[in-house]
């Protein structure tokens, strides 16, 4: 799964190095970014395609955590935060953003815990990134919903989850779906199922490091979150 990111570019940055997508309406988001320790609920920029029939794609804001268009009320339970490779086309929830409203969410990197024994109450956080410590993009679908008491839209959104690639099978079962620049607009375009790009990523595209703790709660939110704090399985992939 993937359930908590950092982005450590500014929104003015962001949209510089992401350069095919212009700014929207982010620059309201203000001093929100960077952020070092992003979990749901809060508000990201994500970019989606402004219209099916267009190749123009912008930047806009969406909470995390996806509630559809038909729950006017927001939904009344915690709403998805990751949709599955393996139902995202015909599970109820998700299967209408999926063929028309999906989305790329700009970061530099996620966390995942490693489950250290049995019953899963010890684990170790990890950072992963890019190896070149690059920004990237993951699959993503977006929704709107029409809160109950201003009528405003809210738009939300979810990250498409695959099955991991070899570096990422050694602390954990899923991973974000991450896509290739070339696969940018392909993704954002108006083909119904882009099903091969569901895939895992590069492992050694991709590096990992074991980390504090401290990362479990969301009000640590600092640079030294992503602090590396010892050597672990994981750097036989990181050469």
């Amino acid at each position: 799964m993937c359930g908590r990111v950092f982005v450590k570019s500014t929104i003015p940055d962001m949209v510089r190095r992401l350069e095919f997508a212009h700014p929207g309406e982010v620059a309201r988001m203000g001093n929100a970014f960077p952020i070092w320790n992003g979990a749901p609920s809060l508000s990201y920029p994500i970019i989606i395609r402004e219209e099916l029939s267009t190749s123009m794609a912008g930047f806009v804001s969406a909470r995390w955590g996806l509630v559809p268009g038909w729950a006017r009320d927001g939904g009344g339970r915690p709403p998805p935060v990751n949709a599955r490779r393996e139902t995202i086309a015909t599970n109820g929830m998700f299967r209408k953003a999926y063929a028309s409203r999906r989305c790329l969410v700009p970061v530099d990197g996620y966390f995942e815990w490693q489950k250290l024994d049995a019953s899963g109450k010890k684990k170790q956080p990890y950072a992963i990134a890019m190896k070149d410590d690059q920004p990237f993009a993951m699959a993503g679908i977006w929704e709107e919903y029409s809160d109950k008491v201003t009528g405003e839209l809210i738009r939300t959104f979810a990250i498409a989850t695959c099955e991991p690639n070899e570096l990422m099978a050694t602390i954990h079962d899923r991973m974000p779906v991450i896509l290739a620049p070339g696969d940018h607009m392909r993704w954002l375009g108006p083909e119904p199922d882009p099903r091969d790009l569901l895939k895992p990523y590069p492992s050694d595209l991709m590096k990992m490091w074991p980390i504090d703790s401290k990362v479990g709660s969301p009000r640590n939110n600092t640079p030294d979150i992503i602090d590396e704090i010892g050597r672990g399985p994981s750097n036989l992939f990181d050469t």
